[in-house]
């Protein structure tokens, strides 16, 4: 019995690091990209923001929602939620809206 104690402490350590590394970036590390409109003159723009709650789409859309609305913005849509390793690449796109809500 105690010779299969350890392989199976070994096998539940080695699971349990596997999932904690799949779960997506905590919320400090989470960002979501969107487009966002605003009426009378139409002005369309997208944009990345740093998601402080849960990191998927529902929480994100939210969030952004309520940060947007607060500024004259209607979301239109949130187009993905990612980690840090996904800023480089969409901080030309956002351009003024990069991180700006």
């Amino acid at each position: 019995m105690k010779q299969m104690l350890l392989p199976c402490a070994l096998i539940a350590a080695l699971v349990g690091g596997l999932i904690a590394d799949a779960r997506p970036a905590s919320a400090a590390e989470c960002y979501a990209d969107y487009k966002a409109k605003q009426d009378s003159p139409l002005r369309l723009h997208y944009g990345v923001v740093q998601i402080g709650g849960a990191c998927s789409k529902p929480a994100a859309k939210a969030e952004i929602a309520s940060r947007l609305s607060a500024e004259g913005w209607t979301l239109l849509n949130v187009m993905s939620v990612f980690g840090p390793e996904g800023l480089a690449q969409r901080k030309a796109d956002a351009g003024p809206y990069y991180l700006r809500f």
